[in-house]
């Protein structure tokens, strides 16, 4: 009796302080849900909703007719045809050339497959690829910073451990095709 005496007394002054549970439909605007259910099925109806100008009602056929004529209509499409104004293409501009690599140059001078090895690289490897790669926010990065290091020959940042002339697993495929 002593065992239980103690944790059913602290159990006790717990509950007995615990705050009284708050209605959940306090501050909704309505007495009950029945009021609310009637109101809410007023709105969908068709009855306008009250205070809410950001309701349209261009869904409502008979609105709209109301509103709207052939007509008037006629008159829009006019309006927006006399708008209308054909902007004929032109030559791209030209670009500055950049200092650096372009990786869609690259890709679209190279021809082997992701993972085709075609350059030597050391077997002795300083540092982790994996490592390496998640240096760069992106593969387009890490292979720009390849190429800037004197890839694809060269490999000193271990970016390339494959020997394919991608790295990070970059993939030259998107721009192959967009050539196409």
């Amino acid at each position: 009796m002593k065992r239980f005496g103690i944790p059913a007394l602290v159990l006790a002054s717990l509950t007995a302080c615990s705050p009284e549970v708050p209605d959940s439909a306090a501050g909704v605007g309505f007495g009950d849900y029945g009021s609310y259910q009637a109101a809410r099925e007023q709105q969908l109806q068709g009855a306008p909703a009250p205070n809410n100008p950001a309701l349209s009602d261009e869904q409502d056929f008979s609105a709209v007719t109301a509103r709207e004529t052939i007509e008037s209509d006629r008159e829009r499409l006019a309006e927006l045809r006399q708008q209308y104004e054909v902007i004929e293409p032109t030559a791209l501009p030209d670009h500055a050339p950049s200092t650096g690599p372009n990786i869609v140059e690259y890709a679209l001078n190279t021809t082997n497959r992701v993972g085709e090895s075609i350059y030597r690289r050391s077997a002795l490897k300083l540092k982790s690829s994996q490592r390496a790669c998640a240096r760069y926010a992106s593969p387009d990065l890490a292979q720009l910073a390849f190429l800037a290091a004197g890839g694809p020959t060269r490999d000193r940042k271990n970016l390339d451990p494959d020997g394919d002339g991608f790295a990070c697993a970059w993939d030259p495929t998107p721009f192959r095709l967009a050539r196409r």
